[in-house]
């Protein structure tokens, strides 16, 4: 997908170098970013994200990222709490809006600590 200077297919490993370096780069200026792990993979996650919240077709996911099986993308349907939030606001019969769940402090601290 990426060409390198020669024209030809972008290895792996210079990919990757590439994303550290900007990364880096990034840094700087996004203070939020010193404490994630940047990875290719974390990049393609991301984009797959992207396209979901844009109401990109599952199955066009899967064929992009290169997966046999929407199967195997359905796990960002999963990962996506606003995707289940809108689920379940047509899944209402009563008519109540559900209330989104806060976790209590020392839950949020003890994930922060992971």
């Amino acid at each position: 997908m990426f060409p390198s200077a020669r024209g030809v297919r972008l290895s792996a490993d210079a990919f990757q170098r590439l994303v550290i370096r900007h990364t880096v780069t990034a840094r700087r200026t996004c203070p939020t970013l010193r404490e994630k792990v940047v990875t290719p993979h974390t990049l393609r996650q991301a984009a797959a994200m992207a396209l979901l919240h844009r109401g990109v077709d599952l199955s066009v996911i899967a064929l992009w990222l290169g997966h046999e099986s929407t199967e195997t993308t359905e796990m960002y349907l999963h990962a996506d709490m606003r995707l289940k939030e809108r689920a379940l606001a047509h899944a209402t019969a009563s008519g109540v809006t559900p209330k989104r769940y806060r976790a209590p402090d020392p839950v949020l601290a003890f994930l922060e600590g992971l």
